[in-house]
């Protein structure tokens, strides 16, 4: 059965992941925050508010920001750290491998900004290499959930029910606002938001109401495109992806984040080990961003619904 849909409108998900921050902390008073001079365009700036007493602003030091969350974490908190994903996933990187990881602490990075759609920002602050890094770490989760309202659970979640370090990421502009409150949100399983039998179209993050947007589109041209969103990279659902992959008989692949070694190639190990069928990725081709408005940069490196459909009847016609 497909999943209940209802826009509410645009939501930042950076908002559902402070409001998912404070809701955590008012539950747990082990809840520890740590910002590096950007508070406010992350949303930890919720938290700081409510708790100044539990917040440490450690200015524009990340590495030494994983430092301290690794300490805080040893000594029985549970810290939350958050920057632009460029910062919290790749400046820090040797620091949350062997600080973090390999003591498997408790420790909740918010990969913000995440993506191209960031825009003006440029290059340097699209991070579009966070998912292939983090990924690849042992003990750690990667998570990127699909709006605002997911972001929410997903952070109340991570913090207060997860054992081990999670890499949660989300973006800065205000998107489509469109699963429930009262969703069935588990790590590690994915949703089937439409169903389908021709396509399979897997997407993570803001890419999911893409891929929504593009099976309606598909559907007006007789061809019913399956749509799941993977929230949880790792664990990923291999289960859901088998499934697709043996019903649907072909899979295109959706994610804001380069294509190798992202979101797609954990997928594609999925199938080729168990089921192996056509498939595509939508996302940036071994490429920087560049300045620009957010929509105009999802044009131009094919990060939209009909750059999808394009790709799917592709896909099909050769299939």
């Amino acid at each position: 059965m497909s999943y209940q849909l209802q826009n509410r409108g645009n939501k930042p998900t950076r908002f559902g992941f402070g409001e998912g921050v404070l809701e955590a902390a008012e539950m747990n008073p082990k809840v520890v925050g740590i910002g590096a001079d950007i508070t406010g365009s992350v949303s930890m700036n919720f938290f700081a508010q409510q708790f100044p007493e539990r917040f440490f602003s450690m200015g524009i030091a990340e590495q030494n920001c994983m430092g301290v969350a690794a300490g805080l974490a040893l000594e029985g908190k549970t810290p939350v750290f958050s920057t632009y994903g460029v910062f919290a996933a790749l400046r820090t990187t040797d620091q949350i491998r062997i600080s973090v990881c390999y003591n498997n602490l408790h420790v909740i990075i918010g990969g913000a900004h995440a993506g191209i759609s960031v825009g003006p920002d440029g290059a340097t602050h699209q991070a579009l290499e966070d998912i292939a890094v983090m990924r690849v770490l042992p003990n750690m989760t990667v998570v990127s959930p699909c709006d605002a309202t997911q972001t929410k659970l997903a952070a109340i979640k991570a913090i207060n029910e997860l054992n081990g370090p999670v890499y949660l990421r989300f973006g800065r502009e205000a998107v489509p606002d469109f699963t429930s409150e009262g969703q069935n949100f588990n790590f590690g399983k994915g949703q089937l938001m439409k169903e389908g039998k021709d396509i399979s179209i897997i997407a993570t993050g803001h890419m999911v109401w893409e891929a929504l947007q593009a099976a309606y589109q598909l559907a007006k041209e007789g061809i019913d495109a399956r749509v799941i969103n993977i929230h949880t990279i790792k664990p990923i659902d291999e289960e859901i992806i088998i499934w697709a992959a043996k019903e649907t008989k072909a899979i295109i692949t959706a994610e804001e984040h380069q294509v190798m070694g992202g979101f797609g190639s954990a997928v594609a190990e999925v199938v080729v080990k168990n089921f192996p069928v056509p498939m595509d990725f939508v996302g940036l081709n071994d490429s920087f961003g560049e300045s620009g408005k957010p929509e105009e940069l999802m044009e131009k490196y094919g990060l939209t619904s009909r750059n999808m459909v394009n790709r799917i009847k592709n896909i099909l016609s050769s299939a």
